[in-house]
């Protein structure tokens, strides 16, 4: 499992990534965390808001940080 965390470093956009970390700890799930920091990468991926969240590549949030209980849904469900 690839999880993609895109933003431009903001204090909301690293913590989706430490949430992120943390949902993935929590379940015990194997997965690569994965860092977008260019906009010209983020824009191609169909991100317009950040901190945005991908599974596998299927974008699952945008514009918002996700709650710990969203991520784990996401990673196990």
């Amino acid at each position: 499992m690839t999880i993609t965390v895109y933003g431009i470093g903001c204090a909301k956009c690293r913590g989706t990534e430490s949430i992120v970390r943390r949902a993935i700890a929590e379940t015990g799930m194997t997965a690569e965390v994965v860092r977008v920091g260019d906009v010209r990468d983020i824009v191609t991926a169909g991100v317009l808001l950040t901190p945005a969240v991908a599974v596998d590549g299927v974008v699952k949030i945008t514009g918002r940080v996700p709650s710990l209980k969203e991520v784990k849904a996401w990673i196990t469900g």
